[in-house]
Order: structure tokens, then sequence, then C-alpha cells
């Protein structure tokens, strides 16, 4: 039970960006959480459906009114964030980092009393080895890339407002590479862009597979960590915690995915490649978050283990898998971020830039 609700009630939870793939699972996961009595999805453009028990509301966290929404609630859960337009770093600060900003500055107005926050790995501050890191590693980002850029910007923030507002319990969740069936439209869309072929994920047609040294993902099935955000809703806990399935991808088991053999590649040549990509607009991901991802550390994540009860029903692997599946089968979700096919198509895509939009 969320211990700032009444127990008789159950807890009323708001749900910032609940139309993404995070989002998504988390209303799945609400719905069916008996220690829930309402759930409100805050998002920019309304979707095709709603899980049960779930109400929309449509507001810009950039513009819109948002204290009078969040008043009377126990949890606002902040998942709105957006990737694109990456080249244009300042549309991704205004909406990530003031949008953010503003969403915390209505929780303290509002009076709620848990707000769980999506940081993400990341937000962590380089690292060599293969040692593993807790969650008092800096969180100081890659400053790079926009997106490692504006989630260190935000734990500072999160720093002082927890310091400025002791009566909010404040939650990071910390997660690596997030993957699920529903989210490969999208997510080919924000890192893969309109050029791939879909006949480059199916297993049978890569003998080999090229892997920049040094690449380790630490991925996790987004089912998986949605129910670490309901835990965290109904936990007494606060602080940050590192959400990450096991074992993390190297260059063997990506390859292993595909049934073919790896091929590795200097991380240097790679990000040449893609690089010269980037500048055709053939990309939308840049070269600076492939330099980000290349230094992330590797999450020790025993304090959500054990003071969450959190446990993945699937391996990075198994989540992994589901996405290039997804990606090959064109599949989505009947939401906006989520939809398997915009409009115009891949056509579309090109035709409005690549990286360019929203």
């Amino acid at each position: 039970m969320c211990p700032h609700g009444d127990a008789n009630d159950g807890a009323h939870v708001v749900v910032i960006g609940a139309t993404g793939n995070v989002g998504t699972s988390l209303l799945d996961a609400l719905s069916a959480d008996p220690g829930v009595a309402s759930i409100t999805g805050v998002v920019r453009r309304l979707p095709r459906f709603a899980p049960p028990g779930v109400h929309w509301l449509s507001a810009d966290i950039r513009t819109d009114e948002l204290v009078e929404h969040f008043r009377g609630k126990d949890a606002v859960v902040h998942l709105g964030w957006i990737f694109q337009p990456t080249r244009d770093p300042v549309t991704t600060w205004r909406n990530n980092v003031l949008g953010s900003l503003r969403v915390f500055d209505a929780v303290a107005e509002a009076g709620v009393g848990t707000l769980v926050y999506a940081s993400s790995i990341g937000a962590y501050s380089p690292s060599t080895g293969d040692n593993l890191v807790d969650e008092s590693w800096p969180t100081h980002g890659w400053p790079g890339a926009a997106y490692t850029r504006e989630k260190a910007y935000l734990e500072r923030c999160l720093d002082r407002f927890e310091s400025e507002h002791s009566g909010t319990r404040v939650v990071r969740l910390r997660p690596g590479f997030l993957f699920k069936r529903e989210s490969a439209a999208q997510q080919r869309r924000l890192f893969a862009g309109p050029l791939l072929p879909q006949r480059l994920v199916r297993p049978e047609s890569l003998p080999v597979v090229p892997v920049p040294t040094g690449l380790v993902l630490q991925a996790t099935h987004t089912d998986d960590v949605a129910e670490a955000y309901r835990l965290a809703i109904h936990s007494p806990s606060a602080g940050a915690f590192n959400v990450a399935a096991e074992p993390p991808l190297d260059g063997s088991g990506l390859a292993e995915l595909f049934g073919a053999r790896q091929l590795r590649i200097p991380a240097r040549t790679a990000r040449s490649v893609l690089a010269a990509l980037w500048k055709l607009r053939a990309v939308p991901a840049s070269p600076e978050l492939f330099d980000a991802v290349l230094r992330l550390p590797r999450m020790d994540t025993t304090r959500v283990r054990d003071e969450l009860g959190w446990s993945p029903r699937y391996d990075a692997a198994e989540a992994l898998a589901e996405v290039i599946t997804g990606m090959r089968r064109g599949e989505g979700a009947p939401t906006p971020p989520l939809e398997p096919r915009v409009a115009g198509g891949r056509a579309h895509e090109i035709a409005t830039g690549v990286g360019s939009r929203q």
C-alpha cells in the first residue's frame, strides 16, 4: 500500500508520459494492482486505447497547468521524455529539463507525497573496467550527448528538490536499455532510422554481426522495469535504484541472438561510420550518443532486489530478442509514440529530416 494514501482507498497515481515504452507497461501493471485506486495518464497526444481504470489527461508539461491535476494524488511518476529531434538539443532541453522542473515544482505545490522519476544509466559518469557501480557512483553523465547531459542535470535538480521538500519522498529509478515487442517500431524510428531494412533483423540474413569493441549492454524487459516502478510507488524507500537484468550482453551475446558470428570492429571505426551516416542524415542517433554508450558503467542491482523485492522475469537476451522480433514484424502499439507506422511511412521520416522532428 502506498505509504501516503488511505489504506482503505488505495493509491491515487499520476503517470506522466503514459503512452510510451515504459508508460504503457506501467499502466498495465497499475491497472492490475488492487492497491491502486485511480490512475491518471498525462500525455500530450491522446491514444486510441485505455487500460481498465485509466483516465487520460491531455497536457503539455512545458506549458500547461499541472498543480490542480496533482492535488489529492499520492504519487506522481514522471516518465515524460523525448529523444527527438536529436539535431535540435534546445527543443529536447525545453521538454526534458524545463518540463521536468515544472513537474517537480507542481508536485511540491500540490503536496504530493511521492515523486518517482525516470532517471537512467545514462546519468552516470563514465567508468572503465568491469567493476560494478552502485547508486553512489557520480552522476555527471557524458557531456558530449544531449541525453546524458539532460539526465545528469536533472539529478542535480532533484538533489536540491530533496533538500527543500523533505515532505516528498523522491525515488529515482536508473534503468539500463529497455525493450519490449510493442516498442519495436518506435525504437527503430528513434535509433536506427528509416533506412534500416527489415531483412537485416532476420537472424538468417546475417552471417556475421559487427560489434564495436567495448560494447556491453545492460538490457531489461520493459514490463520488468514497470514492475520496479510499481513497487517503488508502494515502498517507503527513497533514493536511487539501479534496475537491470542479468547477464549483460556483450558482443558474443549479441551475435548469438542472430545465430551469427561476432565481427569485432574498432570503436573508432564504428564511430567514424556512424558520424558519416549522421552527417548524411541517414540515421537519427548521433555519434556523441555512441560515445556515451561506450562509456556507461555496469550497474550493481543489489539495492532494488533487496529493498524493493524486485526480480526480473526476463533476462537481457530475452528482452532484446523480443524487440528484434518486433522490428522484423513491424510491431507497435495503438499510442502516438508506439504506432507501428507513422503517417506517410518511412518516406515521410526521410522527407521531414531524420532526427529533425519529434
